[in-house]
């Protein structure tokens, strides 16, 4: 997130009022705008399709089957989430820039068959009743959010933030307008209209990298090279990405908790609505941790390694790595601060909060359980995004592991708790997380010095 850490300076060097609401507002947008967008575009489309007297069975499936399609490609696509975006900061560090257009080419291709090789037989052999238009759309769906999600990443690395937000507004309003033009063919109408908006995003956002970096040839796979790689990284993304859903398959495939939709695919009444609400409320956290973690750590965390890298004296390489524990702190700090005042509005207003938007209050219990879980999440985020600074992939394939499997464990036993325990499965996972890496970064943070020393010696 170079890019937008180099803006938010920017904003914050006028030390003002505006300037302080201007980059709270700008990381709110980038870090959340996408992903909201995303989410309120698919609802949407399916609010306005019922008012349109489409039938309600056509948009609870076309919802369901887009539900699914976002959770697995995110978890595949976290297979090169964090790998190929620090291999690109590698080339780029080498001024090996010609070569980055190609692997990204190289990245889709794997991807794309990754993704038909996952969705094709299961398309065949578990949807046996749905349309061949409908396997076909959910075939071209699946791929085209399968490469979407990394070139996302890959722009959000460069200083193209507001592009990124621009072209995800133009791009679901392109998949609602079309949807609805399309709706009068059922499903299979809303399935295509998505499908367009998606691959107007795909070829807008990969039109922005090409413009700024051009290469030379038209397909490389550097990145497969196994001195260039880290398998940490690769494991990382795909296993946090399949934490944070896991409590939702698992709700979607209990007997007692789910309901068949369509195919395969099985859906959460009961879970469902309050989780995504409960995911809406990170977003003043999400900004106030973009703008610590970008602005302050990352400061602080340059002054020390280059006191490392220039021989500084001792004395004054402890006084940086001081600095650097200290703004890590207030930042996980600050996050708490404001996420918690965030829950305790939410839990004063909660009920009249659903009630204005036609849900009911049954739903209270579990909303605030997921309020305090994703903002456990929120700060567990936080913990890990400061371990990828200090190059602790070790750490964090160890924390998304536990998160992975915490939360299934948990997630089964409240289920066969009863329904007054439901959320509390995913709320324990993401506390024994961040639990565990505080202390693993706390012990990280006393052994920097030598770490650092011993790595340089190597």
């Amino acid at each position: 997130m170079a890019g937008i850490g180099f803006e938010l300076r920017r904003i914050l060097r006028n030390d003002s009022f505006t300037s302080l609401l201007g980059a709270y507002g700008l990381a709110g947008v980038i870090s959340s705008g996408p992903w909201v967008l995303s989410v309120l575009g698919v609802m949407l489309i399916g609010i306005i399709s019922i008012n349109l007297s489409i039938p309600g069975s056509d948009v609870v499936q076309f919802l369901v089957s887009v539900t699914y399609l976002m959770s697995v490609s995110l978890i595949v696509s976290g297979l090169f989430q964090h790998v190929f975006t620090r291999w690109v900061a590698d080339r780029l560090y080498e001024n090996r820039n010609p070569i980055i257009l190609p692997n990204l080419m190289g990245v889709i291709w794997v991807s794309t068959l990754l993704a038909l090789a996952i969705s094709f037989p299961v398309l065949m052999w578990f949807f046996p009743d749905t349309t061949v238009m409908y396997k076909l759309l959910m075939l071209a769906n699946f791929v085209v959010l399968c490469n979407l999600w990394p070139v996302t990443i890959f722009l959000s690395s460069m200083k193209s933030y507001r592009r990124i937000v621009v072209i995800f507004a133009l791009g679901y309003a392109t998949a609602i307008t079309a949807s609805l033009q399309l709706a009068s063919f059922g499903l299979e109408g809303l399935l295509a209209g998505l499908l367009i908006g998606h691959s107007l995003l795909f070829f807008s956002f990969f039109y922005t990298i090409i413009r700024q970096y051009p290469g030379e040839t038209l397909i490389r796979f550097d990145f497969t090279r196994r001195k260039q790689i880290f398998p940490a990284l690769i494991l990382t993304g795909l296993l946090f990405n399949a934490a944070v859903w896991a409590d939702k398959f698992i709700f979607w495939f209990h007997p007692d908790t789910s309901d068949p939709i369509i195919g395969l695919l099985r859906a959460s009444i009961i879970y469902d609505l309050p989780i995504f609400l409960a995911y809406l409320a990170i977003i003043p956290g999400m900004a106030v941790f973009l703008v610590r973690m970008e602005t302050d750590f990352s400061e602080a965390y340059e002054r020390f390694y280059d006191a490392v890298r220039n021989g500084d004296t001792i004395g004054r390489i402890n006084d940086f790595r001081d600095d650097m524990v200290r703004v890590a702190r207030n930042g996980i700090y600050e996050i708490c601060k404001v996420q918690g005042l965030t829950v305790v509005i939410l839990f004063l207003w909660g009920g009249e909060l659903l009630s204005a938007i036609g849900i009911s209050t049954l739903y209270l219990p579990l909303f605030y359980i997921d309020l305090v879980a994703v903002s456990i999440q929120l700060i567990l985020l936080a913990i890990q995004n400061v371990l990828f600074y200090l190059d602790a992939r070790g750490i964090n394939l160890t924390l998304c592991f536990l998160f992975l499997t915490s939360n299934v464990v948990f997630t089964l036993i409240t289920i066969n708790l009863g329904a007054s325990f439901y959320g509390y499965g995913y709320a324990a996972a993401t506390l024994v997380s961040a639990l565990a890496g505080l202390a693993l970064l706390s012990r990280k943070f006393d052994r920097l010095e030598y770490e650092t020393f011993m790595l340089q010696g190597r």
